[in-house]
């Protein structure tokens, strides 16, 4: 009995932590942050293509790459908002991957800094130019088209600075990044806002606080990230307007 009672506690203790959540990490590293099935929810009702919250781009946000890290910068979630993942672009999930890492890996609790908002400084002449050397995306986490692999609890790494990838937080404070990927990086930007509003885990100072800036009509600053095919930001289309400069 004894070796028996033994066992079953040894088979418990192997178990529990594959419950902790659905994302097979571990759970408590993820708390609180949107599971592989939530996310897929979220990516999937976040376009309206033709109506007044198109997202722009080529697909409208209807084939797209998501992912979460944890504040640590590990992966706890990933998925597409197609059925059929090989209908979304294959690269755009390391892509997903390496902007919910860079959102998380520059923001604090005080500042929330999108992707988009890296742009102009990461850009030869600019203060951070060659940033992205620092810390290259590792490809061994990367799942297959069949769904086999994707590093769930690894730190994939990899830094992007074009629109797509967001902070995520709770009760003020940091706890992760959502990146999204799959169309133009100004609509990547804008599904991205969209998952982060619906999951609820907006920044202090709300769902734009870290938003996207594009034109002239705004002023040019560092971070002024430019226009793209089809550009909406919000609802509305901002495609025509002149692009800044002098920054």
């Amino acid at each position: 009995m004894i070796r028996i009672a033994s066992l079953a506690f040894a088979l418990g203790a192997m178990i529990v932590p594959c419950l902790a959540d659905d994302n097979g990490n571990g759970g408590q590293s993820c708390s609180g942050l949107p599971t592989d099935n939530q996310l897929k929810a979220f990516l999937k009702a976040a376009p309206t293509p033709g109506h007044t919250q198109d997202a722009g781009g080529l697909f409208h946000g209807d084939r797209m790459w998501g992912a979460v890290v944890n504040r640590d910068g590990k992966i706890c979630s990933f998925a597409t908002n197609t059925d059929d993942s090989s209908q979304v672009w294959p690269g755009s999930q390391a892509i997903a991957k390496a902007k919910a890492y860079t959102a998380n890996a520059f923001s604090l609790d005080t500042l929330a800094l999108s992707t988009a908002r890296l742009y102009t400084f990461t850009q030869p002449g600019h203060s951070l130019w060659s940033l992205g050397q620092s810390n290259l995306f590792n490809p061994q986490f990367l799942a297959g088209t069949g769904g086999q692999g994707g590093g769930d609890n690894q730190i994939a790494g990899g830094l992007i600075f074009f629109g797509g990838g967001v902070p995520l937080y709770k009760n003020g404070k940091i706890i992760g990044g959502l990146g999204v990927s799959g169309d133009t990086s100004c609509t990547d930007h804008e599904i991205a806002k969209r998952v982060r509003n619906a999951a609820g885990l907006n920044p202090p100072g709300g769902a734009t606080v870290d938003d996207i800036t594009y034109t002239a009509t705004e002023g040019a600053s560092v971070f002024t990230h430019p226009l793209c095919i089809n550009t909406f930001r919000n609802g509305t289309f901002v495609g025509n307007e002149a692009v800044a400069t002098g920054y």
